[in-house]
């Protein structure tokens, strides 16, 4: 049997608003993890740190009974199949007309019947998560969620199975048992999940695994996408968080080209010409179609759609609507302002397009957009006010903390 990768690292204090994969999630440099791990191997950190600014038991009950969270911000699991939403789902009660908020009873008895309870998209439900996902996404250039999974004492959630995404499993709370196992699909797509491939799960779940490991809190594991894995609580609840990164694709990329240039394509009349009449198939006309397509392709600039598409997949860090107003009414010369991070704000041309809309902009406002788009903080005078104004409307800049 083979051992995960392993590194070992010191449990000290590091700057949360920074290099958010070396000082929280792997114990090794930022380069060597993307030269020999990302996307190729499985990478167990012990001791990766202390996550109990970012998840608890008492976070788990808080969202549960305190909440009103609805599904699908919630499902149950056990031995590998998941509970109808009905069975843990009921009416809010008294002035709210929601038929499927989160029964904090019945979620009792699931749990202590054996189920698995997985908080879902808790990056929009748990602000230190989010705060986490924000920086982790704009970091790696990907989209990032997070999930918990609550699972009781000697129990499993889910049988062998693998994501369509990369993960990174931090262990919160209790320990957990992980068997690890090869892809039978390497590197899927998001439209190629396990299901399609049942058997040869199946097959591979009876085969002695790759790796097995037990997490123990401050304990990270990442897995590539399309890795096996199966997981169980050993003795006593186990809590863990997993952040899945939705990664962007060479194949992403092909279909972001390919839109390109038929879009381009459009805009030829030879190609919006009709087949001949009576044709019963694409004939002569196939071998014009693929020299134009050839030639687009050879042409054509996916940027812009690469970009538009990335801002689509995450929204921007939260923003307050009373602060927003509170910093507008108090402006003054030297008030503090950032640009609102997870924006994804690119600059082309006058036109500045972020994860929040676009804005074009004058000449004048070209210098002070450069300046903020170094994400340090700037007093406002130094920006002109007019143009903060402007931008804290759009919801582009934030104040910053003093």
């Amino acid at each position: 049997m083979s051992t995960v990768h392993q590194t070992l690292r010191d449990t000290a204090a590091a700057d949360a608003r920074s290099r958010v994969l070396e000082t929280r999630l792997i114990g090794l440099s930022r380069e060597k993890f993307a030269r020999e791990v990302w996307g190729r191997t499985p990478l167990l950190t012990r001791g990766a740190g202390d996550f109990s600014d970012l998840f608890s038991a008492s976070a788990v009950d808080e969202l549960i009974s305190g909440r009103g969270l609805r599904t699908p911000f919630l499902r149950v699991a056990k031995d590998g199949s998941t509970a109808p939403d009905s069975s843990f789902t009921s009416p809010a009660g008294v002035g709210a007309s929601i038929a499927d908020q989160l029964d904090d009873t019945a979620l009792w008895r699931s749990f202590a019947d054996g189920g698995t309870l997985v908080l879902q998209a808790l990056h929009r439900t748990w602000q230190p998560v989010t705060d986490l996902v924000t920086r982790l996404g704009t970091e790696l250039g990907h989209p990032v969620q997070a999930n918990a999974y609550v699972t009781p004492p000697q129990n499993r959630g889910f049988d062998d199975h693998y994501d369509v995404h990369d993960v990174f499993v931090l262990q919160i709370t209790g320990t957990k048992r992980w068997l690890v196992r090869e892809p039978v699909l390497p590197a899927p797509l998001r439209d190629q999940p396990w299901t399609a491939h049942r058997a040869a799960v199946a097959e591979a779940a009876r085969k002695e695994p790759y790796a097995e490991a037990v997490l123990a809190p401050g304990d990270v594991l990442y897995l590539p996408r399309g890795w096996l894995h199966a997981a169980e609580a050993l003795g006593a609840v186990s809590i863990h968080l997993t952040l899945g990164v939705h990664t962007w694709t060479r194949h992403a990329l092909a279909e972001q080209l390919a839109q390109a240039a038929l879009a381009s394509l459009r805009e030829d009349a030879e190609m919006r010409a009709s087949l001949p009449l009576g044709a019963d198939g694409p004939g002569d006309d196939l071998a014009l179609v693929r020299r134009r397509l050839a030639e687009a392709l050879a042409e054509a600039d996916p940027t812009p759609l690469f970009h538009r598409a990335r801002r689509r997949q995450a929204r921007p860090a939260p923003m307050g609507p009373l602060a927003q107003l509170r910093a507008l009414d108090g402006l003054a010369p030297d008030s503090p302002m950032r640009l609102r991070e997870g924006l994804e704000a690119r600059l082309a041309g006058r036109r500045l397009a972020t994860r929040a809309g676009w804005l074009d902009l004058s000449e004048a406002e070209l210098p002070p957009t450069l300046r903020i788009l170094d994400g340090g903080v700037h007093p406002a005078g130094e920006l002109g006010l007019p143009f903060v104004e402007r931008l804290l409307r759009a919801g582009v800049l934030v104040p910053a903390e003093p």
